[in-house]
């Protein structure tokens, strides 16, 4: 197997796929990746058994082979070859991978590729088209919400579903809850499925940088997403998640309008004093106009903030933790944010003023 490929390319493929692939495992070969060539075709591939990546490029080249690549080893060789250096050539013969390149001849140990799991990326007539942007916005938009632990596995996945029109994503960890709307023609059905969410920041990874139409399969096991170089594999949650429409509230008693970057200054500034739970007030009264935010710490001190806004219904004093609320504020692009409060103890809503396709719940903080 003889192959010439342009470096810049062979690197940034390389980077992608070093990512998925895992270190420290006890199996080698999980921390290597797959080069197989057919003759025309160079597919690389990695995988962590909870995700798998295939890239597939044109190549210059003979013969037909295949060779496994420590991940960590190629991808540090390959950043740090001189700018000079516009084309590598690669042979792999025995155990062997030989790269040369203008100004570098080196040998590489590879491992035995039989070591390699099989990746299968067999698709089923289950699936539909979507924008790349639009299914990272979906995904952006809600894992940081997911539970960190995987205690129960459900909560600690992206919930994916089908609604009259729309690709849902949700994640929740039972303290906050994200709901993203996305438009997407031509779904009919397809079964819930809950996508891990350590996977999903690597989809987002992988995707962010695309602006095309892509093709995801919805499996009973995982989760194929198709670009035209790229075949992402996601292996799924096999559990329930929690019927979360049952804790967004129905009735709105109180409602402020408020400017994003209002909001988000005025939280840098009380985070500065919030105790270690992150804890920050919320004082409201439409009476007096009044909007404030307040937090103390014994070792810090104390300070209380006012924001100009609008607002609509009662009074009421919560307290809320200022990360959870932070978190959601890249997924609103409205420069206007609306807050719904339903009363004491009771979770608030956050809005864009201007879209209505992202929620966001915060359940309050015990005083």
């Amino acid at each position: 197997m003889k192959i010439e490929i342009n470096k810049e390319r062979l690197t940034r493929i390389v980077s992608k796929a070093e990512k998925i692939a895992t270190k420290g495992s006890t199996l080698p070969a999980l921390s290597c990746l797959m080069f197989d060539f057919d003759g025309t075709d160079l597919t690389i591939n990695s995988t962590n058994l909870d995700i798998s990546l295939k890239i597939v490029s044109k190549v210059k080249g003979s013969g037909t082979g295949k060779v496994l690549v420590p991940a960590a080893i190629l991808n540090s060789f390959l950043t740090n070859l001189p700018k000079r250096d516009s084309v590598i050539k690669l042979e792999a013969n025995n155990s062997k991978l030989h790269v040369t390149s203008e100004s570098t001849d080196t040998i590489i140990n590879t491992q035995s590729v039989d070591d390699f799991p099989v990746i299968s990326d067999k698709k089923s007539d289950k699936l539909f088209k979507i924008s790349s942007s639009d299914l990272v916005k979906g995904l952006n938009s809600v894992w940081y919400s997911t539970a960190t632990s995987s205690i129960k596995p459900e909560l600690s996945s992206v919930y994916v579903y089908h609604d009259d029109g729309d690709l849902v994503f949700v994640g929740t960890d039972s303290f906050r809850l994200a709901e993203s709307r996305i438009l997407v023609k031509n779904v009919d059905t397809f079964e819930n499925i809950l996508i891990p969410y350590k996977n999903t920041v690597e989809m987002v990874r992988l995707l962010e940088d695309l602006d095309e139409e892509i093709e995801v399969c919805f499996e009973q096991d995982k989760i194929i997403v198709e670009t035209h170089e790229m075949t992402i594999i996601s292996r799924v949650i096999d559990g329930v998640f929690p019927d979360y429409r049952q804790i967004i509230p129905k009735e709105v008693k109180t409602e402020v309008h408020v400017l994003k970057d209002d909001l988000q200054q005025c939280l840098k500034v009380s985070s500065v004093f919030a105790d270690k739970f992150n804890q920050v007030t919320f004082t409201i009264s439409p009476k007096d106009e009044i909007f404030q935010i307040e937090s103390n710490s014994s070792e810090v001190g104390e300070t209380k903030n006012n924001i100009k806004c609008q607002i609509n219904g009662d009074s009421l004093k919560l307290s809320f933790n200022s990360r959870y609320i932070n978190d959601c504020f890249n997924s609103i692009k409205s420069d206007g944010l609306t807050l719904k409060f339903s009363g004491a103890e009771k979770p608030m809503i956050i809005q864009g003023t201007s879209d209505k396709s992202f929620l966001y719940l915060v359940m309050p903080m015990n005083r």
